[in-house]
């Protein structure tokens, strides 16, 4: 069956999506079929990203939004709302990864934007979007593997990634039945947030060895696992987190 079409009639929020993995799950829920919202910090970004899209002939406009700037997040909805009319798919994927320290030598600010970024800016986003979801709306939260095992260099990213699962969980409870609520905890993907990790050969070989498939995943991997939880194919999956990782161990 042609995928086009699954998604016909919808409209996406995508946190984070000017690039890496929210670009590519915008782009996927464009090419079928949403209109899709693209949103990130800088407004020439957002512009780029939203003339790659326009130009594969999706239906795509962009907001400049800073997930832990209340007045940001309120403009984000409203502009989607004001264009669109209703929401039916959001996915949460703004994060920030600002240490490499161990936990118990971070700083308190830091923990405190890593909180906020991470965890806080999800709920205070769907706080803002709930009144305009539809019926049989879908979310999907961007946690991580290192939210199951958060290893030394990113622990507490790890920590805050492994909190989604379960918000993921509380939230499905309280948005059911009308709107389901998934989780997606993607591998180790050569990206600009992840640079350090994937661009280092040793250590891009020893992740590449921790998977079953012996490679790093894509940023179309984990853009194709949203849009099956963005779509009716998933109708009766909620509150679950779906790990895209190769077959890296998880489950905590």
């Amino acid at each position: 069956m042609d995928a086009k079409g699954r998604l016909e009639g919808k409209v996406a929020i995508v946190t984070a999506s000017t690039q890496g993995i929210g670009f590519a799950i915008a782009q996927r829920l464009g090419l079928e079929g949403a209109a899709v919202v693209v949103s990130s910090r800088k407004q020439k970004n957002v512009d780029e990203a939203v003339e790659m899209l326009r130009s594969k002939g999706i239906e795509a406009m962009g907001v400049v939004c800073h997930v832990s700037n209340p007045q940001h997040r309120k403009d984000l909805i409203e502009k989607t709302v004001q264009k669109y009319g209703h929401i039916d798919i959001v996915v949460s994927n703004a994060a920030a990864n600002p240490t490499v320290e161990n936990i118990l030598d971070t700083k308190e600010p830091v923990l405190d934007k890593l909180w906020e970024i991470n965890v806080k800016s999800s709920i205070l986003i769907l706080q803002d979007a709930s009144s305009y979801l539809r019926k049989g709306s879908s979310i999907i939260l961007i946690s991580s593997i290192a939210g199951y095992l958060p290893q030394a260099s990113m622990a507490m990213y790890g920590v805050t990634k492994t909190a989604l699962f379960g918000l993921t969980k509380a939230l499905a409870a309280e948005m059911s039945p009308d709107t389901r609520v998934n989780c997606i905890a993607p591998g180790f993907v050569p990206t600009h947030f992840a640079d350090f990790l994937t661009k280092n050969a040793a250590i891009r070989k020893t992740i590449e060895d921790q998977t079953l498939l012996k490679r790093l995943g894509t940023t179309e991997d984990m853009a194709s696992a949203a849009a099956f939880l963005a779509s009716d194919d998933s109708s009766y999956i909620t509150g679950e987190t779906l790990v895209v990782a190769g077959g890296m161990p998880s489950r905590l």
